[in-house]
């Protein structure tokens, strides 16, 4: 299977005069998970959401398979967003929202959840928050894209979707890229294949666990 590459480079953002980002460089494959770490207000929403040219930034490069994708209709097929806020409809049913957002092929399949089966009918404004994210987060790993920005998965869901969705990501990270931020550290940390902190505007790759105690990001890793 080809691989497919996005690199990102160049992003710098600043807010209030205060520099949040600064010339952020980022390389991902399809069959890569990077976990992107780093403490609340440290920049992981807004560099997401510059990488989708939701938020400007003028030196904002974007190449995938070294073709320039900085113009963001261009990005609408290649790259697939999870944001913290709800994108689907209110008045959608279930139902429609997936016959609307995933192959017809795959729709019997995708219907077939343990979690949404009971579902379907329902108007998504009837939702519970959980089953809303849950719906709205395997919507984003069964389209067509490449690349996958996932912040915040795992907010709201049971232990068991937590579960179904770790699993979920790992199966669609073997054709997809995937980054993955979340508050659930510990998740993050043990689906990723790779491992990014942001800090002080920086970009850091960390190599060793240990790493995220020197840069102060973990106490200890008693835990893993």
């Amino acid at each position: 299977m080809k691989k497919h590459i996005l690199e990102i480079s160049g992003i710098q953002k600043s807010f209030n005069d205060k520099l949040l980002l600064s010339d952020i460089y980022l390389k991902l494959e399809t069959g890569q998970i990077i976990g992107l770490l780093g403490r609340n207000g440290s920049g992981k929403s807004t560099l997401f959401k510059i990488i989708c040219a939701i938020i400007s930034a003028s030196d904002r490069s974007i190449f995938i398979d070294g073709i320039s994708k900085n113009k963001s209709h261009l990005l609408l097929n290649e790259i697939s967003y999870l944001y913290q806020n709800q994108f689907v409809p209110n008045h959608f049913s279930v139902l429609q929202a997936i016959q609307l957002s995933i192959d017809k092929q795959n729709v019997v399949f995708f219907c077939s959840d343990y979690f949404l089966k009971p579902l379907l009918n329902q108007k998504i404004k009837n939702l519970s928050f959980g089953e809303l994210r849950y719906l709205q987060v395997k919507l984003i790993l069964f389209n067509q894209s490449k690349f996958v920005l996932l912040d915040e998965p795992f907010t709201g869901l049971s232990p068991k979707m937590i579960d179904i969705v770790h699993e979920l990501i790992k199966e669609n990270s073997q054709e997809k890229g995937v980054i993955i931020t979340d508050h659930n550290y510990e998740k993050v940390i043990e689906i990723a294949t790779d491992l990014r902190l942001l800090k002080n505007g920086k970009l850091h790759t960390i190599n060793k666990r240990a790493e995220l105690i020197q840069k102060g990001y973990l106490r200890s890793l008693d835990n893993f």
